[in-house]
């Protein structure tokens, strides 16, 4: 028993890995893609497409892990994710190229869906921590290997081998699910929720489309921009009439009337909220701000997912002594705490305090996530257990579309305000970013490196002081959950 278990743990480590990897491995290899199949005005696509088929089926896919099994769904989503990664590999065009990055991210939905849901089946609740902690550590390492991974096949291979490597160990692990991973399922016929399930993916690709457009493709208030969000709101409002009438609901009612549900989805959607925050400005505050390389503004990163699953694994001890909603309560003053460092970083100081701040949050989302991840998973039967890791697997990734564009308007409008200001003397100030890089490493101890050093600062700063409000929060949403949980399942 327990070395089936390891196995399908393994299995399951690879999958998240490579579906997580494949969220930001494609970003450093623009320049040989673009070379390559040209289009670069479609490549931004290649990156939201896998994003949006990833999030919008997430819900789908937890329901019918709950009506027709974990082993059958999760198996056709890593074979899915496998083929996608190979046409990918093939592609002859950029808009090839992005039509199988949807597919690739479909397959992506399913992993992300079953994945923890699965290790809530095999483990009980004392075990359940230390298994998502590895889950959640390899989630996070994962997202930050990518680009590193990118850059080094694109570099020295093929950029097409960032897909390619997929398909070996994506091969391997699936041929372990097939092997190990056995599970009871009582056959009977049900009723899906075809018109709930459409509603939903409607809705929910419309906004996503709309929070990665805005600024970028069209204005926010623009026409295009409403309309995008009016869809969403019009194919919302029909979706939840439709669930209430449904047999057999993708999103059951319940789920947003328990105080353990809600309290526990709205935390997630702000661990990702910030969570993309944190991947998106402090790389380039710590390499245009604290003068770091590139290799040393990854490694500043890259602490958060050291003590992220050190956090996530001992956080089993913690909710069996103090409950799940107390050490989700910890973790997110502890984020508080490191968003609170971040904004009182000064332009001219030392990249230990970056590091610090991160080491700290690290910690935070570990007890944060897990707890939640786990308390919900407990309070649930076998047959919601899907639908349940479901909802909270997509509040974060909702989260982290949602902070994608929020964050993103909030740096670009300070940096522009800064950059519009005259300054004597200065010459010229180039206003896009890739030009502000130029600048500080061409010379940085010129007048105009030190004016876009604090430039960029500026912007970061407020983006900072936007992750402290998002952490401040969380709290509140901790606390809508009860204190304590009320658990139906040692398993």
């Amino acid at each position: 028993m327990a070395d089936r278990r390891a196995r399908v743990l393994v299995a399951l480590v690879l999958t998240m890995g490579l579906a997580a990897m494949d969220t930001t491995i494609v970003a450093t290899a623009l320049p040989s893609v673009v070379a390559d199949l040209g289009g670069r005005h479609l490549f931004a696509w290649v990156f939201s497409t896998y994003l949006l088929a990833q999030t919008v089926t997430i819900p789908l896919y937890g329901k019918l892990a709950d009506l027709y099994g974990r082993k059958p769904v999760l198996i056709a989503g890593v074979a899915t994710f496998l083929a996608a990664s190979a046409a990918c590999a093939a592609a002859p065009s950029m808009l090839a190229l992005i039509v199988f990055r949807g597919i690739q991210g479909l397959g992506a939905g399913s992993i992300q869906a079953t994945v923890a849901t699965v290790a809530g089946d095999l483990y009980t609740i004392a075990e359940r921590g230390r298994v998502q902690g590895w889950l959640s550590s390899v989630w996070g390492i994962s997202a930050l290997v990518g680009p590193a991974a990118g850059g080094l096949f694109s570099q020295y291979v093929s950029w097409r081998w960032i897909f390619l490597i997929n398909l070996p160990l994506g091969g391997f692990a699936l041929w372990m699910l097939l092997r190990h991973l056995t599970e009871r399922i009582e056959r009977k016929r049900h009723r899906i929720d075809y018109a709930g399930a459409a509603l939903i993916l409607g809705a929910t690709a419309a906004l996503i489309v709309g929070l990665l457009s805005g600024d970028s493709r069209w204005p926010w208030l623009s026409a295009p921009g409403i309309g995008v969000f009016g869809v969403a709101a019009v194919l919302t409002g029909v979706a939840v009439v439709v669930e209430r009438h449904a047999a057999e609901p993708v999103l059951p009612g319940w789920l947003w009337t328990r105080r353990t549900l809600v309290g526990a989805n709205l935390t997630m959607v702000v661990l990702g909220l910030i969570v993309i925050g944190m991947n998106t400005v402090l790389p380039s505050y710590a390499q245009q701000v604290s003068g770091l390389s590139p290799t040393a503004a990854g490694f500043v990163l890259a602490a958060m997912s050291i003590t992220w699953p050190i956090s996530s694994s001992l956080s089993n001890r913690l909710y069996l002594r103090i409950g799940f909603r107390d050490t989700a309560l910890a973790g997110t003053l502890l984020v508080v705490l490191a968003t609170g460092v971040l904004v009182l970083v000064p332009p001219s100081g030392p990249a230990w305090q970056l590091v610090v701040a991160t080491v700290v949050m690290g910690g935070g989302f570990g007890l944060m996530s897990t707890s939640m991840l786990v308390g919900t998973q407990s309070t649930v039967d076998y047959g919601r257990r899907g639908v349940v890791t479901g909802g909270t697997m997509f509040g974060r990734y909702l989260g982290q579309s949602i902070g994608a564009a929020v964050y993103a308007a909030i740096s670009n409008a300070s940096l522009s305000a800064a950059l519009t200001r005259p300054v004597p003397d200065l010459g010229p100030v180039p206003r896009q970013v890739d030009g502000i890089g130029r600048a500080l490493a061409a010379d940085p101890r010129s007048a105009v490196a030190h004016y876009l050093r604090a430039a960029v600062h500026t912007a970061s700063h407020q983006v900072f002081l936007a992750l402290l409000g998002t952490a401040v929060l969380g709290v509140g949403c901790v606390l809508i959950a009860p204190r304590r949980f009320p658990v139906r399942d040692d398993r």
